[in-house]
């Protein structure tokens, strides 16, 4: 049977205003980081994708290099695109990326104007498109002049491949210089990408404040911190978790006796606001109007399904946010 996507599809997302473009994003927004690589079942990526787009996930978030291998996640989201949301495009919103290792040589990496234009032709063949909805320089560069930079972003804009830019993994000054430069150019940043949880807070040492004051929005990846904020840690290392596989992004020396205790009193903290520890972690990205979504990944369906959860409650006493910094702290 061909898909037909839920029609009250946009009833019980959130949607917030991007900083002070006129693009609208899900308050939760799918990435494809990982679990959507040749390594993995497409129907398992198909039903992962048509359960957010049937919850008013209308983002879906991409670069050159997911997988793995680097490349097959723009691959599958293509043919699952063609196959199954043909129709549903203008409902999407499509992005992808450009900065880190893609292809061999000096022309496949960081911030030159060759490798960002050449890779977004490779990552559009790939996903069947004409154009990307937003396209980020992924990292900044520190040899290229980020003049260049900017400029391969306005061209690509003005190309018509892709309708907005951003960057990510910018610090607060870098990102000041990168906004000013495409501002003058005509093709304002619209939104940043850092990572973000509550163990890795950075962006409160001036990137939100930019943002906020600039009207640019926010984007935060990685708001699990790797998948530590869930309860799969909660009595330690399971084997068959991303901290017991030694290539994982989690490491299992993150994950100490006093980490350990730390993610229980959390977890105690969450229940009493009736979520699980993974969906309070969300909620407490989304209580600040600054951020404007959070990308989540999923391996499975249900996991999507319980991190949509977080939005029944996104509100916290100042008691309740006192409490999670003196338990971070201790």
């Amino acid at each position: 049977m061909p898909y037909t996507a839920a029609p009250n599809r946009y009833t019980q997302m959130q949607y917030r205003r991007c900083g002070n473009s006129g693009l609208k994003l899900p308050a939760i927004s799918l990435g494809l980081w990982h679990n959507f690589g040749h390594l993995d079942q497409l129907e398992n990526c198909s039903n992962i994708l048509k359960l957010a787009f049937d919850n008013g996930i209308t983002h879906f978030d991409l670069a050159n290099n997911y997988g793995p291998p680097p490349g097959s996640a723009e691959e599958n989201f293509g043919r699952l695109l063609k196959r199954d949301f043909e129709g549903y495009r203008d409902e999407m919103i499509i992005s992808s990326k450009a900065g880190y290792t893609m292809w061999d040589g000096p022309y496949g990496d960081w911030g030159s104007k060759k490798y960002l234009v050449s890779s977004l032709d490779q990552s559009l063949k790939r996903m069947g498109l004409e154009y990307v909805d937003i396209f980020y320089h992924h990292r900044p560069d520190p040899e290229t002049p980020l003049s260049e930079t900017m400029a391969a972003l306005d061209l690509i804009v003005r190309q018509g491949k892709a309708l907005y830019v951003g960057i990510s993994n910018y610090q607060a000054e870098e990102a000041a210089e990168a906004m000013k430069i495409l501002k003058q150019l005509g093709t304002p940043c619209v939104i940043h990408q850092p990572k973000y949880s509550m163990y890795e807070r950075w962006i409160e040492g001036g990137l939100l404040d930019l943002l906020g004051n600039e009207g640019v929005g926010c984007i935060p990846f990685s708001p699990l911190a790797q998948g530590m904020l869930t309860d799969k840690y909660l009595k330690g290392i399971p084997s068959d978790s991303r901290a017991a596989k030694s290539h994982g992004a989690l490491q299992q020396e993150q994950l100490t006796p006093d980490r350990v205790r730390q993610l229980n009193e959390l977890n105690v903290l969450a229940e009493s606001r009736g979520q699980k520890l993974a969906q309070m972690a969300l909620s407490w990205i989304l209580r600040d109007d600054r951020v404007t979504s959070v990308l989540v990944g999923a391996s499975k369906p249900e996991q999507l399904s319980d991190s949509l959860k977080c939005l029944n409650n996104l509100t916290f006493s100042t008691e309740e946010l006192q409490k999670i910094d003196q338990i971070l702290a201790s």
